[in-house]
């Protein structure tokens, strides 16, 4: 029982732990705003002007959260062009004031003065089929009041763009792990399947949890913490580091 014992904290040390501990390590070394006033809002430029690019767009960004909340997670939002639409949408819920924003910042702005990495993309007819139902989702999302938003284990900012993604047919876009409250059931259910249908979550509460998709891979949330493996598009994913090796969505390599 303690030679059980013994290898179990052994193996938490070596796959929660440590790597939060080294990325941290790194988050601090590189430095952060000691305010939101400090920060970097502005665009990053990675989108064109509404007005010269005519297609339909939509895309998921994520960037690392604020100051040392940034050694763990990431904060995602969506944003939508409809074909023609002289200026872009972006969808976000935040932690203060009423959770859910609507053009609060640049839709392709830094967070905290950290640039975005993209997380989804589509484009065209792709993106023309999928922005009524994020409208839809977007609409119909329940904790947007006052007081709803809950830093972790949700329901917070990442929990919003799951909700979302889930809610619109055919959307195969997938959260890095780092985005911690994307498995808050936000349905109210412990067990489900992955927006794809490939695969199924299940979930205490967001606390803990499994995850097991074809396009997720196999990802064990503890704490909020996520490791994990993709066989599709080959990589790891360590709690602090998120994913490592090739992107989720083939577009994005």
């Amino acid at each position: 029982m303690l030679s059980f014992v013994k290898y179990v904290s052994l193996a938490f040390f070596l796959l929660f732990v440590a790597p939060i501990a080294v990325h941290g390590a790194l988050h601090w070394q590189n430095g952060w705003p000691q305010s939101w006033r400090q920060a970097d809002w502005s665009s990053t430029g990675i989108l064109p002007a509404a007005s010269t690019h005519d297609d339909a767009l939509v895309r998921v960004y994520a960037a690392r959260t604020g100051r040392w909340k940034g050694i763990f997670a990431v904060h995602s939002w969506i944003v939508v062009k409809e074909r023609g639409a002289p200026a872009y949408e972006r969808f976000e819920v935040v932690g203060w004031g009423t959770p859910l924003r609507i053009n609060g910042y640049a839709p392709d702005g830094r967070w905290f003065g950290d640039e975005p990495e993209t997380v989804f993309a589509a484009d065209g007819a792709e993106a023309e089929r999928l922005i009524p139902g994020i409208r839809k989702a977007v609409e119909s999302y329940r904790y947007r009041q006052q007081g709803d938003y809950l830093i972790w284990p949700g329901p917070n900012s990442n929990t919003f763009v799951a909700a979302v993604i889930a809610g619109v047919p055919g959307w195969n876009a997938v959260l890095p792990p780092t985005a911690i409250g994307k498995d808050y059931p936000y349905d109210g259910r412990w067990l489900s399947l992955t927006p794809s249908g490939l695969g199924f979550r299940a979930t205490l509460a967001g606390y803990a949890g499994l995850t097991v998709g074809w396009y997720e891979g196999v990802e064990l949330n503890l704490l909020g913490g996520v490791i994990g493996v993709d066989i599709r598009r080959p990589a790891i994913k360590l709690p602090g580091f998120g994913r490592i090796g090739l992107p989720a969505q083939d577009n994005l390599a």
